[in-house]
């Protein structure tokens, strides 16, 4: 069943790009003959759209704070967009994964991508200059292409390095929560000082 590792990969995808997700898989279902990826994908009007869309994601994905509300009007396009493809994939491999489980797992794995991918690039954000947002910007549009690309020809080592990603995302998230409740707790305790030193 390669359909699973190549639903599970678009779907982390799509929770960092959507877009690029779904031009890829249309762009390598057009001209590199991937038999996986649905026509619908490949159809003209929604290559068009997908690479004008990509384009302003581009552009906004690398502006401090503009990202960060690019991030937020995406928190239910993505999740969509990954349970759209993962749907599409399903249905044009009849018996290989139901329809509904494979808009599940492209949904869930698109939104839990996309929440780490935000609440980082808020962490991203706290740095004063803008490189380091162009720049983990630059390095999550390569992964993408990197994972879609791998997955329409080897679904199951894609799907490794996607799992290990979302894995290694979600202990960064962990640790950064974990350092700002750190953070603000010795603040109340110096604060908490100064005043009992006041008194």
């Amino acid at each position: 069943m390669t359909i699973v590792p190549l639903i599970f990969t678009s779907g982390l995808a799509s929770g960092i790009n959507a877009y690029a997700v779904v031009l890829l898989l249309g762009l390598l279902g057009r001209f590199a003959g991937a038999e996986s990826v649905p026509p619908a994908l490949e159809r003209t009007d929604v290559l068009v759209a997908a690479a004008l869309l990509f384009l302003l994601e581009a552009v906004a994905d690398k502006i401090p704070y503009v990202d960060s509300v690019w991030d937020l009007v995406h928190t239910v396009i993505r999740p969509i967009a990954g349970a759209t493809v993962g749907v599409l994939m399903a249905s044009h491999d009849p018996g290989s994964l139901g329809e509904v489980a494979a808009g599940a797992v492209g949904g869930t794995t698109a939104l839990v991508t996309h929440l780490v991918k935000a609440s980082l690039r808020m962490a991203v954000n706290t740095s004063p200059e803008p490189a380091s947002n162009i720049a983990v910007s630059l390095l999550e549009d390569l992964s993408v292409g990197g994972l879609v690309t791998l997955a329409i020809f080897h679904p199951w080592p894609a799907a490794s390095i996607a799992a290990a990603l979302l894995a290694a995302g979600l202990l960064l998230v962990w640790l950064a929560v974990s350092r700002i409740r750190a953070f603000r707790a010795r603040r109340r305790e110096r604060r908490a000082a100064r005043a009992q030193a006041h008194v």
